[in-house]
């Protein structure tokens, strides 16, 4: 998990950065950081595994593509026109859930 970690940092920390120099020439630049998405390689695990990876998210489950893909859609889209140097969580509260 320590590369993990260290890379999603590092890309938050990278989108930040880019934000902040590429803004005033009107590039926005943001990051989408999905949850588990029930792809059909999410369909190849154990029915264990799934459980485990449903269990991490505080809604219990794992994101639809389409959910994923809307998220993505808002920031390609004028509804974001005020949106740069963030990093859109679309995951389900894994990222805060405790249990």
């Amino acid at each position: 998990m320590a590369a993990y970690a260290a890379a999603k940092s590092g890309l938050i920390g990278l989108t930040q950065v880019l934000a902040a120099e590429y803004g005033p020439s009107g590039l926005r630049v943001n990051a989408l950081l999905p949850g588990g998405t029930n792809t059909p390689g999410a369909t190849t695990t154990t029915p264990e595994a799934r459980a485990f990876v449903e269990s991490i998210h505080a809604l219990k489950r794992m994101a639809r593509p389409d959910e994923i893909a809307r998220s993505a859609l808002y920031l390609n889209s004028d509804a974001s026109s005020f949106t740069t140097g963030t990093a859109l969580f679309a995951d389900g509260g894994v990222s805060i859930n405790r249990t």
